[in-house]
């Protein structure tokens, strides 16, 4: 068998963030550059759902990435 793990495996660990994590670990992260990473993502994700919300209230128009991507 080969080291690639089954489609269905690997969505599960992708949704997981397992890859994410692996890469990440991949070298030492100082507690600062740690501090400054973790900040900017909560960032991004306050931004994320902001965004979400006003498409859902009908404020932005929604995006659709495939039709866009094509």
């Amino acid at each position: 068998m080969s080291n690639r793990p089954c489609p269905r495996s690997k969505k599960k660990m992708q949704r997981e963030g397992l890859f994410r994590e692996m890469r990440a670990r991949r070298a030492y992260e100082k507690p600062s550059e740690r501090r400054v990473r973790e900040r900017a993502q909560a960032i991004a994700r306050q931004r994320k759902a902001i965004r979400k919300k006003m498409q859902r209230e009908g404020l932005l128009p929604a995006t659709n990435r495939r039709a866009s991507a094509r």
